[in-house]
């Protein structure tokens, strides 16, 4: 299975600073924009079907990138990580290289957050292994996409900036 790993884009959270986590903030103008401009990335690439978080960045994301007709799956198993108490925290009191084990009070960890990515990563593989999907989510998205082989592992990950390429390629 081809993957496309696509971060949602910019939202009103991101903008300000804030580590949205499992809030729900929308996606800001400049995001709209990016996921906009993107269309024409994506325009002569074959995608089977969409995937996303059930966040509404992660849906909007998708719905301004890809045309009108595609099939899209929302699955919240693809969600960000729940960083419970600090879901809405400003993004620097929010250390994910602190909590890759350790749950975030009244929230999960990285690991728990990745193994639920991952278990909607299986179900995608086994379901369409011959298929091209493009998947629209978040760090913990990402970070199940990079150690879902057992190449690197999430100390890898955390921490890592996701680079100017505004997707990137997995094959499963």
């Amino acid at each position: 299975m081809k993957v496309y790993f696509l971060p949602h884009a910019a939202t009103t959270d991101n903008e300000a600073g804030i580590a949205s986590g499992w809030n729900d903030p929308p996606l800001s103008e400049k995001g709209e924009a990016e996921a906009t401009a993107l269309r024409d990335v994506f325009k002569d690439i074959r995608i089977d079907i969409v995937c996303c978080s059930d966040l509404r960045r992660a849906v909007d994301t998708a719905g301004n990138v890809f045309w009108e007709g595609m099939p899209v799956r929302a699955d919240r198993r693809l969600r960000e990580t729940d960083y419970g108490a600090l879901n809405g925290a400003p993004r620097a009191e929010v250390d994910t290289a602190c909590h890759i084990t350790e749950p975030f009070p009244g929230g999960e960890s990285v690991e728990q957050a990745v193994a639920r990515v991952r278990e909607c990563l299986v179900e995608l593989k086994d379901r369409h292994p011959r298929m091209t999907l493009a998947i629209v989510g978040h760090r913990a998205t990402r970070y199940a996409l990079e150690t879902f082989g057992g190449v690197r592992t999430l100390v890898d990950c955390v921490g890592e900036t996701f680079g100017k390429k505004p997707y990137r390629e997995y094959d499963l």
